[in-house]
């Protein structure tokens, strides 16, 4: 019974990553995300049912659309796959839980971030505040207002904190270090994650990033590399895994 509860947390994890992935795309370019329907870029023919569905649809039509055979990214098979094993993740760690909505909201913020940004290099306004209120509102229902206003609290210290780093940065490299939208994360990072936690995401994020950073620089000294989807990585490892002050602390003291 546990294993197709798997299976279909997997399965609505890949749906929900499919939209995500309309919704990272058009958002920043300021189209709708309902109209027009999913479509093939090349010859804009509108995708029928059998063409919606996810990671399955690209596997079986080889990577190409099946009315002009223009070669499909597989970019959007890789976030719908990962969409589905997070939101999986997600399940084993909270499991059937109140929590688990938050999880499942943080997650689902993240996916759309990781997608506009690495390919406009754009974390949208729009995304922060709706994932913002949405996330406001669910722990002030789950967690209490004390929760809540606690949490806020977290979130302004770890915006404000990120904007110093922000400054040293420009300071030291003499230009733009870091982008607002970057900064703004922060603050939604510090409400779901705590303070310490939000501060601790950045650094697993750039350990995840510095040798990834390397090799994109090797081949392109002037590539920009969007800081976004490193942030996301390092906050959903450290709350999937549920590690807090109290982990660091119990760590330190082996």
């Amino acid at each position: 019974m546990e294993f197709i509860s798997f299976i279909l947390v997997f399965i609505i994890g890949t749906v929900f990553g499919s939209f995500y992935n309309v919704v990272g795309y058009r958002l920043p370019k300021g189209q709708s995300i309902v109209s027009p329907p999913s479509h093939c870029t090349n010859c804009n023919t509108r995708l029928g049912v059998l063409e919606l569905f996810p990671i399955l649809s690209y596997l079986l039509q080889k990577g190409k659309c099946k009315h002009c055979h223009t070669k499909i990214s597989p970019f959007y098979a890789i976030f719908e796959l990962i969409t589905g094993i997070l939101f999986l993740l997600a399940y084993i760690s909270f499991g059937l839980s109140l929590q688990l909505i938050i999880a499942i909201t943080f997650i689902s913020m993240l996916i759309i971030i990781v997608v506009s940004d690495y390919n406009y290099m754009i974390i949208p306004d729009e995304v922060l505040i709706f994932f913002g209120i949405l996330l406001g509102i669910e722990i002030f229902i789950i967690n209490g207002p004390d929760t809540l206003v606690t949490s806020i609290a977290q979130g302004i210290l770890a915006f404000l904190t990120m904007f110093a780093i922000k400054k040293l940065g420009d300071f030291i490299f003499k230009k733009e270090s870091m982008g607002g939208g970057d900064i703004k994360l922060m603050f939604i990072f510090g409400l779901v994650l705590g303070y310490p936690m939000a501060i601790l995401s950045i650094f697993v994020g750039s350990i995840i990033g510095f040798p990834i950073s390397l090799l994109l620089l090797k081949k392109s000294p002037d590539h920009i590399i969007p800081f976004g989807p490193f942030l996301a990585a390092g906050a959903i490892i450290i709350y999937l895994l549920q590690i807090d002050i109290n982990t660091i602390i119990n760590l330190y003291n082996l």
